[in-house]
């Protein structure tokens, strides 16, 4: 039985049918996010508290895919293992590695998404000069000023805002948020989604928390750099 499960995950035949099996649960989740209102909180909190609070008959594909992305991750594994052992006296090294530092770099953003589906965080609140929003971490935020630079054709020509976190310690931290450069506090990211000039001044803030973005982006990085050499070194055999 064990052996039959050690071949079962090593087979790349299970792979391709995982693949497929993840394709398929997926098209029907297609069909059926469309026509169902839950799917609209789906992002304003984490995955899995969203999808204990769910029936099972609108979130049975989203449970499905996530069962087969673990045997895919285990599959992964087993596979690359197996590649380096049966190939460990392969002269050309990179050759050898390349399709690992792309599984590596696969299975680092599927660490990203299950972190942040655990962990993550997302809301948005309208804001004007004074307001005080309490954030998921304890920490107090506040508007403290809106600025607007206007032209004079009406249009915004540029924007800052000035906020101020408050913890409960009383210590108070300010910081100023501009286009493409957000407020970054203990994890926690603090955006412009939108800016009103007239007839008050008010922005709309999305607050939000991805504990996987650092894992996705060297999972991002591993998976194009092993792409590249594993294309040049092909090229260059080739040629």
């Amino acid at each position: 039985m064990f052996r039959y499960i050690i071949e079962f995950f090593m087979s790349l035949r299970t792979s391709i049918w995982l693949i497929w099996g993840i394709i398929a649960v997926l098209f029907a989740g297609a069909f059926i996010m469309p026509v169902r209102q839950e799917f609209q909180a789906i992002h304003a909190q984490p995955l899995f508290d969203w999808l204990r609070e769910q029936p099972l008959g609108i979130t049975w594909w989203l449970w499905g895919a996530i069962g087969l992305l673990v045997l895919l991750t285990i599959n992964t594994l087993f596979c690359s293992v197996e590649s380096v052992i049966k190939k460990r006296r392969v002269t050309q090294w990179l050759l050898l590695i390349s399709p690992q530092i792309i599984h590596i770099g696969f299975l680092f953003i599927l660490l990203a998404h299950l972190l942040s589906s655990i962990g993550g965080f997302k809301g948005t609140a309208i804001a004007r000069e004074g307001t005080i929003l309490r954030m998921p971490n304890d920490v107090s935020l506040q508007v403290e000023k809106i600025n607007i630079s206007i032209d004079p054709s009406g249009y915004i020509r540029n924007w800052s805002v000035d906020i101020g976190y408050m913890a409960d310690d009383g210590i108070f931290k300010a910081d100023r948020i501009m286009p493409n450069k957000p407020s970054i506090r203990d994890g926690m990211g603090v955006y412009v989604k939108d800016i009103q000039p007239y007839p008050f001044k008010a922005i709309m803030l999305e607050i939000s928390r991805e504990p996987g973005a650092a894992w996705a982006l060297i999972g991002g990085i591993l998976f194009a750099l092993g792409t590249i050499a594993l294309i040049m070194l092909k090229m260059k055999r080739e040629g």
